[in-house]
């Protein structure tokens, strides 16, 4: 997902306490440029895009912040430069995190104090130490539409209902793809499991509570969305304003949303031995698996373990050899693009080769038309859930084009440490393509423009955004019609 950093940046003089600062030198700064362009040549998958679609020169580009550098009179003003670099390049998942500088004071917070000051631990305190923050979801548009009618559906999910030409609307808010955007979910889950959220919780811990919010998470969006077909709902507007993204939740989300099959987007990653080695584990431990299998179950793994040492052996690097800087590694669900849901219930390597598998969802929970809104905060999972459903015309996409963060980090992904500054610069390591084989980092075009802007206000939003509301209905409608 898209992550804002707020960097603060001292000059030489503040950091000074005793004589005259030393004469700035550029060179190791400079030398932090060159490793930055050295990741971006050689690592990032979305170098075609930038130098194609959006025909960039990044000779001219690093040529200019060098120059800043240059004339850069300490450190502060050399940070801004590579900062500008990174906002020129505007892929959501393409940052740098600066140190925290030594000079700047530390927050003591409950960590810091004695155990006897510290205030008691609650079931609250255990999940917001875990990251879960109510903050991470904003309201969104689909509230401020006009005629709106909130509706109590008992979960983490805003829902209402709204009448247009004649058509009644059931909107669900999507405000974030990871559990971690509502607490409700974490305090659920530590009762659900009897966690003792008064002693540490090590990563097994974790692990059980994260399972736990993830399957009340899915139960909780299946239920809106009945909730929403029983309060006479006929058109559904999944709404994903502000939302930042999250995680593979996105792929049972959507197959919950769909009234359609759906088949996921391609990935495709940079050649390296370390790619090699992780789809070459991957096939050993399918092989692994064949000896519990069942029949059908065995003739499934042994073709997704050939799958995966096909893709092993493209995945080698090149060495000198003329061949392209990427290659087709599976799809955004894994190995397989499409599955019914429930086939690998109960197989340990389900997860494996169809991410969705983890979850207890239900395929077409809702069956009528779909319009899922977005706007130029749209980011990462959330841009996938809206182009996995408008590549399988199963919803129509209606507000303005989308952020552009496209694939983040499969498997995690380790950054690169600037040499000199010691900065973190953070890239992905996959790109995700859509049906028409254009990158999903150039930002899901809407069907139905509705002229919102990032910085208008909710009431006006809602407003612009019930003008074009009868046209994507009626798109909606026909697009439903033509698939069934």
């Amino acid at each position: 997902m898209k992550r804002k950093v707020r960097t603060a940046y001292l000059s030489v003089a503040a950091l000074q306490t005793i004589g005259a600062a030393p004469a700035w030198n550029p060179s190791p700064w400079l030398a932090d440029l060159k490793q930055f362009r050295s990741a971006i040549d050689h690592d990032y998958p979305n170098l075609d895009w930038l130098t194609g679609q959006r025909e960039v020169s990044l000779d001219r580009w690093f040529a200019r912040t060098a120059d800043e550098i240059r004339q850069s009179s300490d450190d502060a003003d050399a940070r801004r430069a590579m900062d500008s670099l990174v906002e020129r390049i505007n892929d959501g998942h393409l940052l740098l995190r600066w140190p925290a500088d030594a000079s700047m004071p530390t927050k003591v917070g409950s960590a810091g104090r004695s155990s006897a000051a510290a205030s008691p631990m609650t079931i609250a305190t255990f999940c917001a130490a875990k990251g879960y923050d109510a903050g991470q979801v904003t309201t969104g548009t689909a509230s401020s539409l006009p005629g709106y009618r909130a509706i109590d559906n008992g979960g983490p999910f805003s829902a209402g209902l709204l009448k247009t030409n004649g058509k009644t609307v059931g909107t669900v808010r999507l405000g974030a793809f990871s559990p971690q955007g509502y607490p409700v979910l974490c305090e659920q889950a530590v009762a659900n499991t009897r966690t003792a959220f008064d002693k540490p919780c090590d990563e097994t811990c974790d692990d059980r509570v994260l399972t736990e919010a993830f399957a009340l998470m899915t139960r909780a969006l299946m239920s809106t969305i009945e909730r929403l077909r029983v309060a006479g709902a006929e058109v559904l507007l999944v709404d994903l304003t502000r939302n930042g993204g999250g995680t593979e939740w996105t792929e049972a989300a959507a197959r919950i949303i769909s009234p359609v099959p759906l088949r996921s987007a391609r990935i495709r990653v940079i050649r390296s031995d370390a790619w090699v080695r992780r789809w070459r584990a991957l096939a050993t431990k399918l092989r692994h698996e064949v000896s519990e299998a069942g029949s059908v179950d065995r003739t499934m793994l042994l073709d997704l373990a050939q799958r995966a040492d096909a893709t092993a052996d493209e995945l080698k690097p090149c060495n000198g050899k003329q061949c392209s800087r990427t290659v087709q590694a599976g799809f955004a669900s894994g190995l397989m693009p499409e599955l019914p849901a429930g086939r690998l219930d109960g197989r340990s390597w389900g997860p494996d080769v169809f991410s969705a598998a983890q979850f207890p969802y239900r395929d077409h929970v809702w069956k009528g038309p779909v319009i899922v809104l977005v706007d130029s905060e749209t980011w990462s999972a959330a841009e996938q859930f809206a182009a996995l459903l408008q590549d399988n015309n199963a919803a129509i996409v209606m507000g303005t084009r989308a952020g552009g963060a496209g694939c983040g980090h499969l498997y995690g992904n380790d950054p690169v440490t600037l040499s000199y500054s010691g900065a973190k610069l953070e890239m992905p390591n996959c790109a995700r393509f859509r049906k028409d084989g254009s990158n999903e980092v150039g930002g899901v075009v809407p069907d139905v423009p509705t002229g919102v802007r990032w910085n208008d206000g909710p009431a006006y939003a809602g407003r612009l955004t019930a003008v074009h509301l009868p046209e994507a209905i009626t798109q909606a409608e026909t697009l439903r019609q033509h698939s069934r």
